[in-house]
């Protein structure tokens, strides 16, 4: 599948597009509805943007991303995986795409984790009582959050990586054939 025809973005990208924004608003939509697991949920409707990213450019995945957040944040019953999705991870596979063009791992690291931290502190000093309400997070000194909490998103990030490296061996090609 070609990602542009002359400057334009090829109508099959615009296809996966629309059906990858689906998706995540789909996934968000559950995520809102479910008992548990809604954190789990938004992490994976944020892996969906960097499919679009690799299929159809940075600009798709923009566009993925904003769609399923206006759409997750309007049609979602409950706000909260939305907001997770809006502000970090559906957000954070367009950063990851972005800081990994630049090809030197200790400034991507580097950046990656500058990103983390400063939505870490947004949630942990601005959003606390609509993410963290259940969790005991409040008595929890800062210097065990943010170690714990950076360990945390340097797995998270491996996986994603591992994630995208199976997108791009085994699904992509199956969509070039189409």
């Amino acid at each position: 599948m070609t990602r542009r025809d002359k400057g334009r973005i090829s109508p099959k990208v615009v296809a996966l597009n629309g059906v990858l924004t689906a998706l995540s608003v789909v996934l968000l939509y559950v995520a809102s509805m479910a008992p548990s697991g809604r954190m789990g949920l938004a992490a994976v409707a944020g892996l969906v943007p960097a499919c679009a990213v690799i299929s159809g450019g940075l600009g798709a995945g923009a566009l993925c991303y904003g769609a399923t957040a206006i759409l997750g944040l309007l049609l979602a019953p409950g706000k909260d995986a939305a907001i997770l999705y809006c502000l970090f991870f559906g957000l954070y596979a367009l950063v990851k795409a972005g800081v990994e063009r630049l090809r030197r791992l200790p400034a991507e690291w580097a950046l990656k984790l500058l990103f983390f931290n400063g939505l870490l502190s947004v949630f942990l000093f601005g959003l606390s009582s609509v993410f963290f309400a259940s969790l005991p997070v409040e008595d929890l000194p800062l210097w065990i959050i943010y170690p714990a909490g950076n360990v945390v998103f340097v797995i998270y990030d491996l996986g994603f990586s591992k994630l995208i490296g199976f997108y791009l061996k085994r699904v992509e090609p199956l969509l070039r054939k189409r």
